[in-house]
């Protein structure tokens, strides 16, 4: 099988940002993972780093925990220690001026409408499938704080690249949001045909 190499250097240009919603909360992430809305803008888990990962698609990973988000097929958000295809957001400016975003993966089969990241007006975070496009909940202002270099986040080598080869040593930076084993590798064993 035939694995690309990781680029050493950052390669993506993403932002540092708040995200403010229409309610007047801004999406936060505590400690333990969990997620919702406060108008406390001293709070220190309000910032998250926007990875682009396709085109108008991006990974959101929270600044202070590591985590990203991710939305299940109910509609559940959750956070995650590991990019997967569950974390991947369509990014859409919608005309009023606000950003949505909504899940790559998932969206109502019979109507085919998208699921959004949303707080409510109790500043609740919400099932993407009870979000809309169109109300409040689903608006989100993005509040520049840096302009930042990163790493494409890889399935790649969270899950293959793991399997396939030794672990190999690694220096954890804060713009690199790809999760890194840390360990030495082991003595290599060479094999003659």
């Amino acid at each position: 099988m035939l694995l690309m190499k990781s680029y050493k250097k950052p390669q993506l240009k993403g932002i540092i940002t708040r995200l403010y919603n229409r309610h007047g909360f801004y999406l936060q992430m505590l400690p333990d993972g969990t997620m919702d809305g406060t108008k406390d803008e001293s709070s220190s888990f309000l910032q998250f780093n926007l990875i682009p990962v396709g085109l108008r698609i991006v990974a959101i990973q929270s600044t202070k925990t590591g985590l990203y988000i991710g939305m299940n097929s109910d509609g559940y958000l959750y956070t995650s220690q590991h990019f997967t295809p569950e974390c991947k957001f369509k990014e859409s400016v919608f005309e009023n001026y606000y950003v949505t975003y909504s899940s790559i993966l998932y969206r109502q089969t019979q109507s085919g409408r998208a699921w959004y990241i949303g707080i409510n007006r109790d500043g609740q975070v919400m099932k993407g499938n009870r979000v809309k496009k169109t109300k409040g909940a689903a608006h989100f202002l993005p509040k520049l704080i840096e302009v930042a270099m990163y790493r494409e986040p890889s399935l790649h080598e969270v899950v293959v690249v793991a399997e396939l080869s030794p672990p190999r040593k690694t220096v954890k930076t804060s713009d690199s949001p790809v999760l890194q084993n840390g360990k030495k590798d082991p003595p290599s064993k060479t094999k003659t045909s």
